[in-house]
């Protein structure tokens, strides 16, 4: 791989991740590097290896097989993807069953590695890493990590019109604006983010506008102008004053913006 840092994507629930996610799989493929829309590799990770299984010596990787696949990536190479990751997870069950691994941050490290084996950079979408900054830069200690954030009020709008089987989706606009909040906590309070070289917060609105997707591209050294037509956002939402504790998160997520 070159010495270019891997690059998570990261956001709340329809803020526009996936597709955004889009734009960079064909950059990265353009430039022979992988790019995986929700791979979710480290999320599996993070709650399938530990020091725990390495002491017992049992890397259950057929769960996480089934994970990946229950509801598989897409992009480009996913299928390819999940094929090479599958081997390497096999080949990490088989060195842990012979007591050859005792590092599980070690080991998370060396999956993620072997599953983008081959390519010259390499990039994950998946929301909920949102959720778990800690074990994500333990896992990945140089990545570049791409925030991209939406007006509070769209990503109400979008997250109670969300269809399918989706048990954890709010009931009502108060409690869809309350989990954008809580989504949003970790990320200002976790040291690396103030880092500017390490972190990029990015706006949807902005990046559909143009400008902002260019800026980003320079930011991640890719070009992304070509793929602008697939981003789109509707009008500006208008509803009701947003609360207290919305209004000031979106504030200070805009300040880190630069808007």
């Amino acid at each position: 791989m070159s010495d270019k840092p891997p690059v998570i994507l990261i956001g709340a629930q329809r803020s526009g991740t996936t597709a955004l996610a889009s734009v960079l799989d064909v950059a990265f493929d353009k430039v022979g590097g992988i790019f995986t829309v929700n791979g979710k590799l480290p999320y599996i990770l993070h709650r399938w290896v530990t020091a725990a299984d390495l002491t017992a010596r049992h890397l259950r990787v057929d769960e996480m097989i089934w994970a990946l696949r229950r509801k598989p990536p897409f992009g480009t190479h996913s299928e390819r993807w999940l094929a090479t990751t599958e081997n390497v997870l096999r080949a990490a069950a088989e060195a842990v069953s012979a007591g050859e691994v005792t590092d599980p941050v070690r080991l998370r490290r060396d999956v993620l590695a072997g599953a983008y084996a081959g390519a010259t950079r390499f990039g994950e979408k998946y929301n909920e890493y949102l959720l778990e900054l800690d074990s994500l830069a333990e896992s990945l200690p140089d990545a570049q990590w791409v925030l991209l954030i939406r007006n509070p009020e769209a990503v109400a709008r979008s997250t109670l019109r969300w269809s399918g089987d989706r048990p954890w989706r709010p009931p009502d606009r108060e409690a869809a604006l309350a989990k954008w909040v809580a989504w949003h906590e970790p990320w200002l309070a976790h040291p690396r983010t103030a880092n500017q070289r390490l972190c990029t917060v990015v706006e949807y609105s902005q990046l559909c506008a143009g400008g902002g997707l260019s800026r980003l591209g320079s930011r991640l050294d890719l070009d992304l102008a070509p793929y602008q037509e697939l981003l789109t956002e509707s009008s500006a939402p208008i509803g009701a004053a947003l609360s207290a504790p919305v209004r000031d998160m979106w504030t200070r997520l805009l300040g880190q913006a630069g808007l």
